[in-house]
């Protein structure tokens, strides 16, 4: 009965019948043919020890979990020559930032690293990729702001306004220090510009080690400024010009890998379900931290 019908479609529909054969046939042929390339790319890396590590860090840096164990996992893999760093971060919370840049560094140490900035890696962003072996911009890319920031919303005057009264009680009069509710007092001021300045000599220090910089060169430029791609090359704190490929390109020579196809293992693999990257995409663009207690970042601007 099933013949019987197909029959009778095609024989009533012959054209649509015949497109329908043709649609499916192509679609298999370039699937095919994609899966064809793709396969030899990698067969080809993987038999001539053409493979480099691909490890991207985008958005916020709020964070450092995943992309930590990516780069240990790069580090750890024999096949991995060496690793492009591909960074697109205004940076973020200072701990993930640190913690990554531990990463790298102990990654540098093992293996070539490049970072390939593309519109921007400052702050946290630019940290990050200090430790790697080169560092690669866009003549155009926003980079360095060297600088801690702390910022929190007061909304003292709002609240006395509709008559509204914080009680705080705490252990110490710097406990609750930056709270929204109620200003700082000069002494609460002076206290937490000591962490930040400590925050920022960790900061400046970290960048003069990493980039064989002295720390007065690298102060003279830790005002929070940003700079283009082409700037920061001039202050000693990008190596070369140029984007994403030739940043490739220039790993291929640090490693020494001579074919023109490489395979490249790229992560950190994504394991957050659609509702979870939604919410962390209205994040990226809701200013975090204003209606809680104060927290210090390596963020631009």
């Amino acid at each position: 009965m099933e013949t019987r019908n197909n029959e009778r479609f095609s024989q009533k529909h012959p054209f649509l019948f015949g497109s329908l054969l043709i649609v499916t046939a192509v679609a298999l042929i370039l699937g095919a043919m994609a899966a064809s390339r793709l396969f030899d790319r990698k067969l080809a890396g993987g038999l001539s020890g053409q493979t480099l590590g691909v490890c991207h860090i985008s958005g916020l840096i709020m964070s450092s979990g995943e992309t930590v164990d990516w780069l240990q996992e790069l580090r750890d893999d024999g096949a991995v020559k060496g690793v492009l760093l591909r960074i697109d971060s205004p940076g973020g919370a200072i701990g993930p930032s640190q913690e990554i840049f531990e990463a790298v560094r102990d990654l540098a140490k093992t293996k070539p690293v490049v970072s390939s900035f593309g519109s921007v890696a400052a702050s946290g962003g630019y940290y990050v990729a200090a430790p790697s072996t080169m560092i690669v911009a866009n003549p155009g890319s926003l980079t360095a702001s060297i600088g801690v920031l702390m910022e929190y919303l007061d909304v003292q005057q709002l609240i006395e306004r509709f008559g509204i009264r914080q009680e705080l009680l705490a252990s110490g009069k710097n406990k609750g220090a930056g709270s929204p509710f109620r200003s700082l007092t000069p002494e609460q001021r002076t206290q937490i510009m000591s962490v930040i300045m400590d925050l920022h000599e960790q900061f400046v220090g970290d960048v003069a080690d990493s980039r064989n910089m002295t720390r007065k060169d690298v102060q003279a430029l830790a005002d929070g400024r940003a700079l283009t791609g082409r700037q920061a090359q001039k202050a000693g704190l990008v190596d070369r010009l140029g984007g994403e490929q030739e940043a490739l390109q220039a790993l291929k020579e640090l490693c020494g890998l001579t074919e023109a196809d490489v395979s490249l293992k790229e992560g950190p693999p994504d394991k957050r379900d659609y509702l979870e990257r939604l919410l962390d995409t209205v994040q990226r663009y809701v200013p975090e931290g204003r209606w809680s207690l104060p927290s210090f970042l390596f963020r631009f601007p």
